[in-house]
């Protein structure tokens, strides 16, 4: 029995930066951001999202009356938690209306939560393959105006149903792990935005994705060239670039350039929205699977996942013959292109402005946001959250 990701949501908001306006801003030249960076777009939140929300809206377009009831498991993988007791996967439940019979809970782990999650998810559906889990890795990528780490923010969620029989993803059934207490990024409790040591922290990861690849490879009898495409984890799409040139002098040249393309379009989303933390390995597998011109069902995809702190993760999954889903590349398409651009003076007014932790009590106006999910404001220090009538079953 196969078990994997069956479908798969997307999310952002409505609102981005394009990066050249903010090289200039910041008397930067646009190509270190382009190409130094990998970047084109940043996604930019507005006050009536935050994790919760986002992860609803990723999620409610892969929800139908037949997968809804046989959802048992719900893992929220974020490290942008909207509470320290109370999971934002009990939100979300509620929000879309979902079993009261499943487990819900969070994960946190830096940008590995939602990959711990789905580890969980797959041996969950192995026990009960008549069962299915929502995971979902939900983030707001903050660092602060005119850091080093300002070009990498970004803003979104990725939704997958797991299940038995999966029509888009079969997932290994083994995986090669690799942890070590490592101080490159962490963002404090009293704190919004990440502090990280940038230099060591890409080290780290590329040192991470070496070290498990090459388990993986030793320990399951699997050669590099049985993979067609490499996924990663892209906090910025730069980064997942030179983790896959140090593992291209290990395989022929004909493999290397079939590579680099289907690299070029894992990260064609990912340029357009920015960094999602734990969404971003699965962002980047979600434009492969929808740009790729020449995956075809029996591909095996390898994927590497990091979290800073740190831990690392390989593992590999065989494309299914219904990956491809033209109505969900035509929406998130279409959702990129008609966002509204922001230039620099509103980013930073956003920014400054998007409710922080010592909030007690706000009162938010979601009505420029045409999100279906929405996040109104915080009541004796409880979030209140709403979902559209319009939008409601």
């Amino acid at each position: 029995m196969n078990v994997g990701i069956d479908k798969l949501g997307f999310y952002t908001p409505a609102y981005y930066l394009d990066l050249v306006d903010l090289a200039r801003a910041r008397n930067e030249d646009p190509q270190k951001y382009l190409v130094g960076i990998g970047q084109a777009q940043q996604a930019v939140i507005p006050q009536s999202q935050d994790a919760v929300t986002m992860a609803a809206n990723a999620a409610s377009p892969i929800l139908d009356a037949t997968n809804r009831k046989q959802i048992s498991l719900i893992i929220f993988g974020t490290e942008s938690g909207v509470d320290n007791s109370k999971s934002g996967a009990i939100y979300l439940q509620n929000l879309l209306g979902l079993p009261r019979s499943a487990r819900a809970f969070e994960i946190k782990q830096a940008c590995y939560g939602a990959t711990a999650g789905i580890q969980m998810a797959k041996e969950f559906v192995k026990n009960h393959p008549d069962q299915q889990a929502l995971v979902v890795g939900t983030d707001v990528a903050r660092y602060g105006l005119q850091t080093a780490g300002e070009v990498t923010q970004g803003s979104g969620a990725v939704a997958m149903t797991i299940s038995a029989n999966p029509r888009t993803l079969a997932l290994s059934a083994n995986s090669s792990v690799y942890s070590d207490d490592i101080m490159d990024f962490w963002r404090p409790l009293n704190r919004t935005e990440a502090l990280v040591d940038g230099h060591y922290s890409n080290d780290i990861y590329q040192q991470f994705f070496l070290k498990t690849v090459h388990a993986y490879c030793e320990q399951y009898q699997c050669s590099l060239t049985d993979l067609q495409a490499l996924t990663f984890h892209l906090p910025y799409t730069k980064l997942g670039l030179k983790a896959l040139r140090t593992l291209l002098p290990e395989v022929s040249a004909a493999q290397q350039t079939q590579w680099l393309s289907e690299f070029e379009a894992s990260r064609v989303y990912n340029r357009q929205v920015g960094n999602l933390y734990t969404g971003s390995l699965y962002l980047s597998l979600l434009s492969l699977l929808d740009q790729s011109e020449g995956l075809s069902a029996g591909a095996k995809v390898g994927l590497f996942s990091y979290g800073s702190g740190a831990q690392g993760e390989f593992f590999v999954g065989t494309v299914q013959p219904g990956f491809r889903d033209e109505q969900r590349r035509s929406r998130i398409e279409a959702a990129l292109a008609q966002r509204t651009r922001l230039d620099v003076d509103q980013y930073e007014e956003w920014f400054t402005q998007w409710p922080t932790f010592n909030t007690a009590n706000v009162t938010i106006d979601p009505a420029p946001d045409g999100a279906e999910f929405v996040f109104t404001g915080v009541v004796d220090n409880k979030r209140q959250y709403q979902r559209r009538p319009e939008n409601a079953d």
